[in-house]
């Protein structure tokens, strides 16, 4: 398997350096290889996984339920729990596009009202 340096994972992933030790800091990532003069080395599990906290944390998932989730990963037992946890977290998400769904439509509607008062032509 393939391995990457911290610049490489920062590059594939859209983390920055900073953003990558703080989750290996809060326990978001462990377990990162290392070399033998202790640079931190990175695998496709790694990137994988920098994937889903990608998607949790565009999302909008909290750091405290993330670390909830990294930990559920740790067991398998946790299956069911990581379901609700997700399944929440998705009833989430779906709030918040009803709720810009609506704010958008206000903000459409404001467009709609400029372009009747818009006498210059150049709405056209």
């Amino acid at each position: 398997m393939p391995t990457y340096s911290p610049g490489e994972i920062a590059d594939k992933t859209g983390f920055s350096l900073d953003t990558l030790r703080y989750y290996e800091r809060i326990g978001l990532l462990d377990d990162i290889a290392r070399t033998p003069g202790g640079r931190r080395i990175f695998d496709d599990d790694d990137i994988a996984w920098l994937g889903i906290l990608r998607c949790l944390r565009d999302t909008g998932m909290p750091i405290a339920q993330m670390r909830r989730y990294a930990d559920l990963t740790r067991d398998e037992r946790t299956v069911r729990e990581r379901v609700e946890l997700l399944e929440e977290h998705d009833r989430e998400i779906g709030r918040r596009l009803a709720e810009l769904a609506a704010q958008r439509e206000h903000i459409r509607g404001k467009i709609r009202y400029y372009r009747s008062l818009d006498t210059s032509g150049e709405g056209d």
